[in-house]
């Protein structure tokens, strides 16, 4: 059976890139476009693995990550943190909040998101 993503990201083009690549390396993806619904979502699928954007409406991607260390369940989900900035700041509380990896849109390479997934959860 295919490995579940959620994919919490309001911005359409990176949800579409990062859709289309994640399905042809074969992982079943769902989307979320803000916090809020990701929650939701992720208390129904249980997802394997969580990309996660910071600057969301509604609820951003820190809201998001203290929520699920809330929950025994939620919390034990890793976390790959997509974010427009990569400032040490920021990325010291992701790491404090439980992500295992992130991603900078700047630089961003479809194939280093593929990346970041093997290495957590593997195909």
């Amino acid at each position: 059976m295919a490995k579940k993503i959620l994919l919490i990201e309001d911005e359409q083009l990176m949800i579409n890139l990062l859709e289309k690549k994640l399905t042809q390396e074969g992982y079943d993806i769902s989307v979320a476009e803000d916090g809020i619904e990701g929650l939701e979502k992720m208390r129904a699928a249980k997802p394997d693995l969580i990309l996660l954007d910071i600057v969301m409406p509604r609820m951003g991607g820190f809201e998001v990550m203290e929520e699920m260390s809330k929950d025994e369940d939620l919390k034990k989900i890793p976390i790959i943190v997509i974010s427009n900035s990569g400032q040490p700041v920021e990325l010291d509380r992701t790491k404090r909040l439980g992500a295992k990896d992130w991603l900078i849109k700047t630089e961003f390479d479809p194939q280093e998101v593929v990346e970041k997934v093997v290495k957590q959860i593997g195909r």
